[in-house]
C-alpha cells in the first residue's frame, strides 16, 4: 500500500480496542505488529507462576531479578490468523488475557526496571521502521518520533461492556460491576503512577470509538497512514 515504512504508535486508555487496531492495521499494511501490553501481561503472568505476587502486591526485587529469565516473542499464526505471544516459547497467547493477569498487570507496570527492559526490547524491533506498536506510553515514551501516533479512547462503560462480552464469548464467568471497577482503576493507577503515566503525545490524532465500528476505525487509520506515507 504505501512505498514509505514507517511507525505507527498507538496509544490510550484500556480496553478500547488498542490491540485489535494494531494487529489488523498491520495484517493490512503488511507491518511487524509487536503487542507492548502483551509484554508486561507476560511478566505479570511470570510473576503469578512463580509466586512473585502476593494479595495483589509484587515482589519488586525478586521479579527485577528474574527478568533476564524472561524472553517474549511474537509470531503471526497462519491458522487462527492472529498474532500470538510467547513467554521462553511457549505460546501463553489466551492465557495472558484473563482477569488475574488483568487485576495485576498495573503494579507491574510501574516498575522502573520492567519497563526499561521492556523499551529497550521494544526499540530494537522498530530499528527497520514497519512495524504497528499499541500499549500506554508508546507515542511519548517509547517512540517520541513516530511518524504517526493514534490515542484511542472510549468511555468506561463502553470499554467494560466489551471486555464483559469478550470474556464472556470465550466461556469466562464473569460480573460487569467487577470489570467496570477494573477498567476504572487501571484508568486511575495508569494515570496517576510515576513511571510513564498514561497521557497523550502533543502531536498524537484521538480517536474516540465510542460509537465506531471496528470497520471504521481501521478505515480512518488507513487515511491517516496514507497521508504520511504517500502525501510526502
Amino acid at each position: 500500500m504505501a512505498v514509505k515504512k514507517i511507525i505507527i504508535a498507538i496509544d490510550g486508555h484500556s480496553s478500547c480496542g488498542k490491540s485489535t487496531m494494531a494487529k489488523s492495521l498491520a495484517q493490512e499494511l503488511g507491518y511487524v505488529y509487536i503487542d507492548s501490553g502483551a509484554m508486561y501481561r507476560v511478566v505479570t503472568l511470570y510473576a503469578l507462576r512463580n509466586g512473585l505476587i502476593n494479595n495483589g502486591v509484587p515482589d519488586t526485587k525478586k521479579i527485577i531479578g528474574e527478568l533476564k529469565n524472561i524472553k517474549i516473542t511474537f509470531k503471526w499464526d497462519e491458522l487462527a490468523g492472529k498474532n500470538t505471544t510467547f513467554l521462553n516459547g511457549e505460546n501463553v497467547e489466551e492465557e495472558i488475557r484473563r482477569l488475574e493477569v488483568s487485576q495485576n498487570v498495573s503494579p507491574i507496570s510501574t516498575i522502573a526496571e520492567v519497563r526499561h527492559e521492556m523499551v529497550k526490547q521494544q526499540r530494537e524491533n522498530g530499528k527497520n521502521k514497519g512495524i504497528v506498536m499499541d500499549g500506554r506510553d508508546i507515542g511519548t515514551v517509547v517512540f517520541p518520533d513516530a511518524e504517526l501516533k493514534i490515542f484511542m479512547t472510549a468511555s468506561p462503560e463502553i470499554r467494560a461492556q466489551r471486555r464483559f462480552d469478550e470474556l464472556n464469548q470465550k466461556g469466562v464467568e464473569v460480573d460487569f460491576a467487577e470489570i467496570l471497577e477494573n477498567v476504572e482503576g487501571r484508568d486511575q493507577i495508569d494515570s496517576n503512577r510515576k513511571v510513564s503515566p498514561l497521557k497523550k503525545a502533543d502531536d498524537a490524532l484521538i480517536l474516540d470509538n465510542s460509537n465506531l465500528t471496528r470497520e471504521q476505525q481501521l478505515k480512518w487509520t488507513l487515511e491517516r497512514v496514507k497521508e504520511k506515507t504517500e502525501g510526502k
